[in-house]
């Protein structure tokens, strides 16, 4: 992709007195990218990701606001699987909630590790709603192998700096990208503080204003997510459940 001027200056400040300063890349070599035609024996043996783990009955909450308005999230680590292009894929039941209690988006998402500790993403099955409860709109749902769609890095094993990856690809429907800035950030959330997370920018070719960026701590995944410039999201973990 081209580099997003508005991204790159972003970076470049954030990044300020770092050894990264450049605009955002394409998703590139050092990992494997999105395919189409994954081969399932390499998910015979799948090997856990520290930093994206999914370890059924895992239930993570989190705290966050969108433009002024207070929000709720509930990320639940099902014992469902869905076969999807012959990979059995654990199914991820992600709730968001308005701070009245109201449904606004509740997700399946689909995700399987590799024998090598890459974690994949083969799609989501997503809607939003307004205050009484009635789907506005699904856009953004997609699942690997249909419609020419095709499953995504959603994060690799052994993440160091200057990795860039395709998460998902659902042409004009789903097309998140990554690029790992730091592996040994700091950052406090209402939860506790984590170390050594490992930090990302993370945009899609769809929204090209939009920059988030996102932390990643050992044993429990994304701890704290911001738009860093085109956005008014942020959230923080604040409770994880093993059950």
């Amino acid at each position: 992709m081209k580099p997003i001027s508005v991204a790159a200056l972003c970076v470049s400040a954030a990044l300020a007195g770092g050894a990264v300063t450049a605009s955002l890349p394409a998703a590139g070599a050092g990992h494997p990218q999105t395919s189409r035609s994954l081969d399932p024996g390499q998910f015979a043996n799948p090997v856990a990701n520290a930093y994206f783990p999914l370890e059924p009955g895992t239930v993570t909450r989190y705290r966050g606001t969108d433009g002024g308005q207070r929000l709720h999230e509930k990320v639940s680590v099902t014992h469902r699987t869905k076969r999807i292009e012959g990979v059995r894929t654990r199914v991820v039941l992600d709730v968001l909630r308005r701070a009245d209690g109201s449904l606004a988006e509740k997700t399946h998402d689909w995700y399987a590790d590799d024998r090598d500790g890459n974690v994949w993403y083969f799609g989501e099955r997503t809607a939003t709603y307004d205050r009484h409860g009635h789907v506005q709109s699904r856009e953004g749902s997609w699942e690997a192998g249909v419609d020419e769609a095709r499953a995504g890095l959603i994060m690799p094993a052994g993440p160091h700096p200057t990795d860039a990856y395709r998460q998902e690809f659902y042409r004009g429907h789903a097309e998140d990208q990554a690029w790992v800035v730091q592996s040994r950030s700091t950052v406090r959330t209402p939860m506790q503080r984590f170390r050594h997370v490992v930090r990302t920018f993370e945009w899609s070719r769809l929204e090209p204003g939009v920059v988030s960026v996102k932390l990643y701590a050992r044993g429990v995944g994304i701890v704290s997510e911001k738009d860093l410039v085109g956005g008014t999201e942020t959230f923080a973990v604040v409770s994880v459940r093993h059950s």
